[in-house]
């Protein structure tokens, strides 16, 4: 007899674990409960904007203190800390005062000058924006040491160590915004009384407050334009009696002084043209104008010795270019430089003032920079072009003079002046009153027999220093004084 007995079955679960082995996949990971690594690469934006605000705060302080220091120094001070090459040179020079405008007070300009008073070529340089008689020292020195030439350059108004702001009086009607007219209201209290004021609060509920015309003293700097740079040149040739003056324009100089060319080509002889542009100036008027531009180069002297390389002069001398850097960025020089690029004449027609009547009769000659560009070199031969039988004639220096090419340029200068024929002077005799004569001889007679021991020497020593001994030469701290008008 067969005995069927029945064996006990795995569980489901068991049976398949066992046929369906799970394959192992190395590539993926264990589940684990840690967080995953794109969560702690995460960048927080607030790191960025901290250290760019940061960044962006530090030049903004750097450029505010550097800017603080260029503008707020006292003259005195700012005289003292010059370096000796600028001391030399201001020491070498005098002063006279000028008016740029009718209803402004006179400025003073410097100039130096170098030559007997009685030569007939009387030569006067005008330097360009951003330049300085600085630049044309030797140039002056050189001139002045050839025979029967007299050599002067003078700082224009604004630059170099002229004055270079002005005090004006400005009017204007009592403020309209409220802050004003309560300080206008104070300030009527304070003349009128405090008992007035309760007077007008109980009367009419208000303080009555009357429209005046408010006159403010307001510094300014001096922008020379065309009408401006026409007065300064007609005061400096009068005072200095360089008439006919032997004109030495300077780069921005000639589009500045072509309309006082014009009206008034009986004072001048003849006309230079060095390096000078039609419009536009050397130094760039963003590297002076441009707030934060301005303070990265006027404070730091290797950016300002890389624009000058690159715009002005062929190669850079540290002395001579710090020596720039220096009257660029004292007393607020560089706000007067923009303020003269700003009104150069951008439409200045060469050809069409050079064919005028008054300008056509006048001799010119063209010194130009050979080695700066081709570009520059056509622009040269055309202006020569465009001034009627024009003498073109070329230097080995930059568009700025410099002592290595002074020499060479003074030559050019005066082999031209040299050329021309011997100037004609009017001498202007004045009627004397006969009440007047009788008093003038017997005063004139009675300082000769006092001082007829000393007459000559005195007149051999003043010759070669002008109308007044020793006017206006400054000591070496500046205290000197200069000869007005």
């Amino acid at each position: 007899m067969a005995i069927i007995t029945e064996e006990p079955q795995s569980p489901p679960q068991l049976r398949h674990r066992k046929s369906n082995p799970k394959p192992h996949n190395p590539a993926s990971p264990p589940s684990t409960s840690t967080p995953s690594k794109s969560a702690e690469t995460t960048v927080n934006p607030f790191h960025f904007w901290f250290y760019f605000t940061l960044l962006v705060s530090l030049i903004t302080l750097s450029c505010v203190l550097i800017s603080s220091s260029l503008s707020h120094q006292d003259p005195k001070t700012w005289f003292l800390s010059l370096p000796p090459l600028l001391r030399r040179h201001y020491s070498n020079g005098r002063t006279l005062k000028v008016q740029t405008a009718l209803n402004h007070p006179q400025v003073e300009v410097f100039s130096i000058q170098q030559g007997s008073i009685d030569a007939d070529s009387r030569v006067l340089i005008v330097h360009g924006a951003g330049c300085s008689s600085f630049s044309f020292q030797d140039v002056v020195r050189e001139l002045g040491s050839r025979k029967n030439v007299r050599a002067v350059a003078i700082d224009l108004p604004g630059s170099g160590f002229s004055d270079k702001s002005v005090v004006v009086m400005e009017e204007s009607l009592g403020g309209s915004d409220p802050i004003s007219k309560m300080r206008d209201v104070y300030q009527e209290i304070r003349e009128k009384g405090l008992f007035w004021g309760f007077d007008q609060l109980v009367e009419q509920g208000y303080v009555e407050n009357e429209v005046k015309v408010v006159k403010r003293e307001r510094v300014k700097p001096i922008e020379l334009g065309s009408e401006e740079m026409g007065r300064v040149l007609g005061q400096v040739v009068d005072s200095m009696d360089l008439a006919p003056v032997d004109l030495v324009l300077h780069d921005s100089a000639l589009g500045l002084s072509a309309n006082w060319i014009s009206e008034n080509h009986g004072l001048i002889r003849s006309v230079v043209v060095l390096d000078g542009a039609r419009s536009g100036m050397a130094l760039p008027l963003w590297a002076v104008g441009v707030p934060v531009v301005r303070e990265i180069v006027l404070g730091f002297r290797f950016v300002f010795e890389m624009v000058l390389g690159k715009c002005c002069v062929k190669s850079v001398v540290a002395a001579e270019a710090e020596a720039h850097r220096v009257l660029l960025k004292g007393r607020d020089g560089a706000s007067a430089v923009v303020g003269m690029g700003k009104k150069l004449n951008c439409s200045f027609d060469l050809s069409e003032w050079s064919s005028r009547d008054s300008v056509r009769g006048l001799p010119f000659q063209v010194i130009w920079s050979g080695g700066w560009s081709d570009e520059w070199t056509s622009e040269g031969r055309q202006m020569a072009d465009a001034l009627l039988q024009a003498k073109f004639v070329t230097h080995s220096g930059g568009r700025w003079m410099q002592e290595h090419n002074s020499e060479e340029v003074a030559e050019s200068i005066y082999e031209f002046v040299s050329s021309l024929p011997k100037p004609s002077r009017e001498v202007v005799e004045e009627t004397i009153p006969n009440h007047s004569q009788d008093k003038y001889t017997a005063k004139n007679d009675h300082q000769h027999d006092q001082g007829h021991g000393h007459g000559h020497s005195h007149h051999g020593h003043a010759h070669g220093l002008g109308h007044h001994e020793h006017a206006g030469y400054m000591d070496s701290y500046g205290m000197g004084h200069g000869y007005g008008m």
